[in-house]
């Protein structure tokens, strides 16, 4: 039973270690992007972009709808994460990535009214993105990687 506690308090954690990263560039970007602005890395540059929409810029101006569904599925990640027990490990750890992101960038949506954006690729033209997007990338990767592993 103590195990199982620390299990999920772990994956709890990695979502909560997710946030406090992803909180942290976007607050050294808030309040310094002057001194960041355009200053380029071989794969990326560092941009300032206030994102009032989801992925793409897609629903702008839709904030209130947006911190719904960011509160919504935050609540519904973090009942996968701490109640299921039949889980495999990929889907926790997708789930925990999942979670950070979206609370991530939930918390800017609801007190900002914007998302935070500087990472901006030199390779291909993408929209700029931030530690948020990585996470919420990574936690589907993870996701599609069990869809395909137990079909097969």
């Amino acid at each position: 039973m103590i195990n199982k506690i620390q299990t999920k308090l772990y994956y709890f954690s990695l979502s909560i270690f997710i946030v406090l990263i992803d909180q942290y560039t976007k607050y050294i970007m808030f309040y310094n992007y002057k001194i960041f602005i355009n200053k380029d890395f071989l794969l990326f540059r560092l941009d300032f972009v206030k994102n009032y929409g989801a992925a793409f810029n897609i629903f702008s101006g839709s904030r209130i709808f947006l911190s719904f569904i960011s509160i919504i599925f935050s609540i519904l990640l973090i009942y996968l994460i701490l109640k299921k027990n039949t889980l495999k490990s990929v889907d926790l750890y997708s789930y925990s990535f999942i979670l950070g992101g979206t609370f991530g960038n939930g918390m800017d949506r609801i007190l900002k009214g914007f998302v935070i954006d500087f990472i901006n690729l030199n390779i291909i033209n993408f929209p700029v993105f931030n530690i948020a997007d990585i996470s919420i990338n990574i936690g589907f990767i993870f996701l599609l990687y069990s869809i395909f592993k137990n079909k097969g």
